[in-house]
């Protein structure tokens, strides 16, 4: 097999790395100059195989992600402002809210956020559950 010569530049400084001889787990390979023999650590192909064609279970704790959806109805629409997972709902559907009431905890980035109603109004639906997680601007409440 021919050498590879590859060249990088990493953090400012240049590297010319030859690629050499390539036997079952190991490689010989040569950087600015200096010879190296590098070792893999691979399974043998029959194993990594039977792990390929297996499928694994999907975990029953799996968050059902909520993609975002448009406001139901003529209302006003509760969106996460930010990726993340709901920790509680203590508002329930025909609840009156103030604006500056906290209808939802949304955990996003190791971090607590209260998202607040927007408006004065009723809930008319909420369309996530404690765990769920959500992606940014996913309709979370429905105030009318």
């Amino acid at each position: 097999m021919a050498n590879k010569e590859y060249k990088y530049k990493i953090n400012g400084n240049n590297y010319t790395v030859t690629i050499g001889d390539i036997d079952d787990n190991s490689v010989e390979l040569e950087v600015n100059g200096t010879p190296y023999k590098v070792e893999f650590e691979a399974k043998p192909a029959s194993q990594v195989a039977k792990v390929a064609k297996t499928t694994p279970a999907k975990p029953a704790s799996q968050p059902v992600v909520k993609k975002p959806a448009a406001a139901a109805g003529n209302g006003f629409a509760v969106k996460a402002p930010l990726p993340g997972v709901v920790l509680s709902i203590p508002v329930k559907v025909g609840d009156e809210v103030k604006a500056s009431d906290t209808v939802l905890m949304l955990e996003a980035m190791k971090m607590e956020n209260a998202i607040h109603a927007g408006t004065n109004g009723k809930i008319s639906a909420i369309n996530v559950a404690p765990g769920d997680s959500v992606l940014e601007g996913a309709v979370l409440i429905t105030i009318e």
